[in-house]
């Protein structure tokens, strides 16, 4: 089997066949009268379906819910994080499993139904695809599988795909304020979705990717099969760390090896205005940041501020910093690599690990760590994020021209995350996710917007920035973050998706690690059940 797939690897590649089926952007009006009448008969043959499956003792109530139901609407729109899809075309049923069970019997009647099925843990897919599609779908949303249990003796823990990255971290201080997770800022960040597109945040440069903290998981394949670690073998464990999961069945539960932080950390932030010379100050963080001791990390946020409404708009640098210990061990450390910033003790604030969770997301660390377990904040506003890594600093010019574009759009933000530390000791193979020792930071782009009629203004900005910057980041490929989902770098065609078209987004993402992916997914899901428009592909069996 897998020479057949191995052979057919080549034979695609060499072949460069890409074969493009339109996609369904719509029902035909036929169709959609056909629904009218008979669409609560499939929607009665799809429960039946779902019922036949489960155990005599489980629960079928609140779990499915069509188009009609009272709930669908708010249960929809309840994990949509941007708007520019809030009127996108919508899931055929909800599924809101409760267990394993639930998940067993959905996998196998959308089989049957055809319909494609998309699953949702917190909503944050930059692209919506977590609960959109272009054909008939469902969307399994994890919200009821959210559970944490923590091990403080053996420092791991068992958390449901559909708890958010706050109630974990919640969980974990509530057992011990010396133990804690490398993950990212965003408390309502679904766990599901993060981790297995490998999930970085503050601590990373000390503990690696969220992915490389995961010793088991819990999925439902293809088939409707419970596998773990030990059945789904070790390439199907390798590919649903970072390579995302939604490729190849449904993870609905990780076993994850907690990290050990001291009970106090210090933070700072110092802002400066291009003014105030923030473009020296960014062009020695690029040389420096990556470098810095594992416990300090320091990145840089690039915004527009108005000092005054007598004054221009001008482009400020902010230098966020979480340090692992003291403040005396942080002074000693920045004030001799980095004296530009010019920080004090007056700037550093010390805390515990949770405390620095609130500051980074955002509010005062004064506030009671349950503001975490809030997972129903709603979006106002659309946005479109891009990615990129960079390799070799880019010049004084490169970055007069960068802050030149973004002073152009006042809602525009660029984050710099510094990697090195941990994260250039792994190596580039031990997940999908490659970018490691090579690289010096990586590049988050993002704008946001109010008004739906400023879409095409705005993602337009967006792309010409993205245009400008291609001289100064990664080559060959140029790489991009899967968390940041972009399809502007390519999508699959429906049915048919070829290697060849899908290494155009594929190779970026995971660069050498995408061929495993391929191989992976040609041998756990054959049919390509699991498509997406930026699903890892099936190879062509002949």
């Amino acid at each position: 089997m897998v020479g057949k797939i191995t052979r057919a690897y080549e034979r695609e590649v060499k072949e460069g066949d890409v074969k493009m089926a339109s996609p369904k952007f719509g029902m035909s009006i036929l169709f959609f009268f056909l629904c009218i009448s008979f669409c609560s008969s499939t929607d009665q043959s799809f429960r039946q379906c779902f019922s036949s499956h489960l155990p005599p003792s489980n629960i079928t109530y609140d779990v499915i819910f069509t188009q009609n139901s009272s709930q669908y609407s708010s249960i929809l729109q309840s994990s949509i994080r941007n708007l520019r899809f809030s009127n996108a075309s919508k899931p055929r049923y909800l599924v809101t499993p409760y267990n394993e069970d639930h998940i067993q019997a959905t996998i196998i009647c959308s089989k049957e139904h055809h319909l494609h099925v998309r699953v949702r843990s917190g909503g944050h897919d930059y692209e919506g695809l977590s609960y959109i599609s272009d054909v008939p779908f469902i969307v399994i949303d994890l919200f009821h599988i959210r559970s944490v249990m923590v091990d403080i003796k053996n420092e791991y823990a068992w958390v449901g795909a559909g708890a958010t990255l706050g109630e974990l971290y919640y969980s974990i201080s509530a057992k011990s304020n010396v133990h804690g997770f490398p993950a990212g800022s965003c408390p309502t960040v679904g766990v599901g979705g993060h981790i297995s597109g490998g999930g970085f945040g503050t601590i990373f440069r000390k503990y690696g990717l969220a992915a490389d903290n995961v010793i088991d998981a819990k999925m439902i394949d293809v088939n409707g099969n419970v596998l773990d670690r030990k059945s789904m073998g070790e390439d199907l464990f390798w590919a649903i760390r970072g390579g995302g999961g939604a490729s190849f069945g449904v993870i609905f539960s990780w076993k994850l090896k907690l990290v050990r932080v001291p009970p106090t950390v210090t933070v700072f932030k110092t802002v400066k205005s291009l003014e105030q010379g923030a473009t020296k100050l960014v062009q020695k963080w690029q040389n420096i940041a990556y470098k810095f001791h594992h416990d300090l990390f320091v990145h840089a946020v690039i915004q527009v501020t108005n000092p005054n409404s007598n004054q221009n708009p001008t482009v400020q640098v902010s230098f966020d910093c979480l340090f692992l210990g003291t403040t005396e061990r942080l002074l000693s450390s920045i004030q001799r690599s980095f004296p530009e910033l010019g920080v004090t003790q007056e700037n550093c604030t010390e805390m515990s690990w949770i405390q620095s969770v609130l500051y980074f997301a955002g509010y005062s660390i004064a506030e009671s760590a349950d503001v975490l377990l809030n997972r129903t904040t709603q979006s106002t506003q659309s946005f479109k994020g891009k990615s990129d890594y960079v390799k070799e600093a880019i010049p004084k010019t490169g970055l007069e021209g960068l802050f030149k574009m973004v002073v152009e759009e006042e809602t525009s933000v660029l984050i710099l995350t510094p990697y090195g530390g941990r994260m250039k000791q792994i190596k580039s193979s031990a997940t999908p996710f490659p970018y490691r020792s090579e690289y010096l930071y990586g590049i988050q782009y993002m704008i946001s917007w109010d008004v739906a009629e400023e879409t095409g203004k705005r993602i337009g900005w967006m792309r010409r920035l993205y245009k400008y910057m291609e001289p100064y980041v990664s080559t060959a490929p140029r790489a991009a973050y899967f968390n940041y989902r972009d399809l502007d770098l390519g999508r699959n065609s429906y049915p048919n998706t070829s290697y060849v078209e899908s290494s155009e987004w594929g190779l970026k993402y995971f660069n050498h690690n995408f061929n495993r992916l391929v191989r992976v997914k040609t041998l756990a899901d054959p049919h390509n059940f699991f498509w997406n428009e930026q699903s890892i592909p099936v190879l062509r069996l002949e």
